[in-house]
């Protein structure tokens, strides 16, 4: 790559005199800009240096690639003179001037705290929908498939029992992720929401039913009368005793000398947060999550098909800012009771927002001629379709525009019908095609035929418009083929150069598909295939042989390129460099030849995490074009070193 090509054609469609600061993490430029609507998009998208672009929290991100980015930077400082910054400097000055909206820093909060938790709730919600499937009548006749079939009893008898598990405890999870957000010991925060639901109390559940047959127990504290009341599906009484718990632990760490802190902070912080549950804090909390819960029940009651229209046709415009990560926290409120409520309204609508915009992306695969974009919107389109919707949003839909907005259109007619057939649904799940088994078995089919309204329109609407904005395109005159579009130096290593090749897991944990990640330069491949792991430990380990062709100065991403000539690119956490180097060690330096299993460096997860930061590590062949398939292994929970990837040669 000709650096300082890159940067000067960066700055042309930029503006530099539209350039405020800049700075680089190990992927990307990270830009502040005076004004992002006169940048020369399509410039950038033409480049083939750039490998995508995307905006958010007031920076402007180009996607360059590990290795090459710091030195496109470095060309940039110097051609403009423009204002270095860290990246956690760049976020004040993106700041700058605007009021911090608390809204937002709200859903931050509950999106920390409740997207560990999501993969729980998938797995119960979905044996609960299995259940439901078992035991409801009317869908595959008269009788329920249980009494159809009497020997499978005891089968739906234990899928009910795990399907039952995460919600009936939900606020030892919760009390975990919570504490641990606010930062505390999420083992202390799981003690003291599993002290309130423990079976000595009357259950959550049946508390309104015992005081009003007088049958509730209460302790007598000095003359106090203290409900023995329980939190099973609780989640704000939960969360604020997280929150006061959290608070008080640092309180006493700062102030208990060292030598007595460990034994006496752990008992001094349940025990007065134990008195204020129960006296206090769940009581009010209780009350202010059942007016919740009922609020949200009379809003829907009561905007119905209209209310869920206009939800439905925002809902992927909600799903950019991130507020959708909130989202979590209001529907296990509603699925913890769902006989006062019925289910979950939330769920059909996003899931025709997914169908939407999964439908808008195979639209866009039949239109293009471009074999890049093609390849994108079949992969992006399939998963959107399952209930990912990031690489078909940030990858094709906001790119065009036009499919984002006609997706929107077909999500909000979709939706008005949710609200028409009063579509709920019962369970967690996937929030696409094959969300059915999570909708309430009498509205299986009103489920299934919205969501065929979902696709046609937003697909129909998509291939109409585009079709006909293509024509156009076609008739114009042909602009002369500029530098950036016929001069590009390549960025990868030719496919003829590169060998089949097994990666490793340079980390033990949790396996999971990239499109999972909270980071959109990841989840949509911009920078190539690979994996995520969500790690268990702080080690991690060379994936090849070969050598480290860049460490950063932060030392939270590596650089390498292998024996066989993948370049491989290891990123510790989203948006870690903010971190400045700080619970990072690097073993290793950059240039230094290393054999697969080798030492690169350490990390301090506790820290991380503290800090506000996620440490999930993403692997990624950054030269993907050059071979004819990176595969993912399939395997879930990997030990350091274990073949998760395969390169195939072409």
């Amino acid at each position: 790559m000709d650096h300082k090509k890159v940067a000067i054609e960066v700055i042309q469609a930029v503006g530099e005199e539209n350039l405020i600061a800049a700075a680089h993490c190990a992927t990307r430029l990270r830009l502040v800009l005076k004004d992002s609507s006169t940048i020369d998009q399509n410039a950038l998208d033409n480049n083939d240096d750039v490998k995508g672009t995307f905006e958010t929290n007031g920076q402007y991100q180009i996607i360059i690639g590990p290795g090459d980015v710091n030195k496109v930077y470095a060309e940039i400082v110097q051609l403009t003179g423009v204002k270095e910054a860290s990246t956690d400097d760049l976020k004040k000055i993106a700041a700058d001037g605007k009021k911090i909206n608390p809204l937002m820093a709200l859903a931050k909060v509950l999106s920390d705290i409740f997207v560990p938790l999501i993969p729980a709730l998938v797995a119960g919600g979905l044996l609960m929908a299995i259940n439901n499937v078992l035991t409801a009548p009317g869908l595959f006749g008269p009788e329920s498939v249980v009494q159809m079939f009497p020997a499978i009893n005891d089968f739906a008898s234990i899928v009910n029992l795990l399907s039952a598990a995460p919600f009936a405890f939900l606020p030892v999870l919760v009390g975990f992720s919570a504490t641990q957000r606010f930062g505390g010991n999420g083992y202390l925060g799981a003690a003291m929401a599993m002290a309130m639901v423990m079976p000595d109390l009357v259950s959550g559940y049946g508390v309104a039913n015992a005081i009003a047959e007088g049958t509730m127990p209460y302790w007598n504290l000095f003359g106090l009368q203290v409900a023995q009341a329980g939190y099973q599906g609780s989640v704000l009484p939960v969360l604020a005793v997280s929150y006061i718990l959290a608070n008080l632990e640092n309180f006493f760490h700062k102030r208990i000398p060292k030598v007595f802190d460990f034994t006496f902070t752990p008992m001094l912080a349940v025990i007065i947060t134990g008195f204020l549950t129960f006296i206090f804090v769940g009581p009010v909390m209780r009350t202010v999550s059942d007016g919740l819960t009922d609020g949200l029940v009379w809003l829907y009651n009561t905007t119905g098909a209209v209310g869920l229209g206009l939800f439905g046709t925002f809902y992927s415009s909600i799903v950019i800012t991130g507020l959708h990560q909130s989202f979590p926290a209001i529907e296990t409120t509603l699925l913890a009771d769902v006989a006062r409520t019925g289910g979950s309204f939330i769920f059909p609508i996003a899931a025709m927002a997914n169908i939407a915009q999964g439908a808008a992306t195979f639209a866009i695969f039949f239109i293009t001629k471009d074999e890049k974009q093609k390849s994108l919107a079949s992969s992006s389109g399939i998963s959107a379709m399952l209930g990912i919707t990031e690489p078909a949003i940030f990858g094709v839909n906001l790119k065009l525009k036009y499919p984002f907005v006609c997706a929107m259109i077909g999500s909000g007619v979709a939706s008005i019908f949710i609200g028409l057939f009063h579509v709920l649904s019962v369970s967690m799940g996937p929030a696409g095609i094959i969300g059915f088994i999570s909708i309430a078995a009498p509205s299986v089919k009103s489920f299934l035929l919205c969501g065929v309204i979902s696709f046609v329109v937003a697909f129909g609407l998509t291939f109409v418009y585009g079709k006909k904005k293509m024509a156009e395109i076609q008739e114009a005159p042909e602009a002369p083929a500029t530098p950036t579009q016929t001069e590009a130096t390549p960025t990868t290593v030719a496919s003829s150069e590169v060998k089949a090749e097994i990666v490793g897991a340079p980390v033990a944990g949790q396996s999971v598909a990239l499109s999972t990640v909270n980071d959109p330069v990841f989840s949509t491949e911009m920078m190539g295939k690979g994996l995520a792991i969500i790690p268990e430990n702080g080690e991690i380990y060379a994936p090849v042989d070969g050598t480290l062709t860049v460490v950063y100065d932060t030392k939270h991403a590596y650089g390498i390129e292998s024996d066989n000539g993948a370049e491989i690119l290891i990123h510790i956490g989203i948006d870690t460099v903010n971190l400045a180097g700080e619970h990072f060690t690097a073993k290793q330096v950059s240039g230094a030849k290393v054999k697969k299993g080798d030492l690169l460096g350490t990390f301090d997860q506790e820290g991380i995490k503290k800090a506000g930061y996620e440490d999930t590590t993403m692997v990624i062949v950054t030269n993907t074009k050059s071979y004819n398939d990176v595969t993912a292994l399939g395997k879930t929970t990997v030990a350091a070193g274990e073949d998760v990837l395969q390169l195939s040669q072409r």
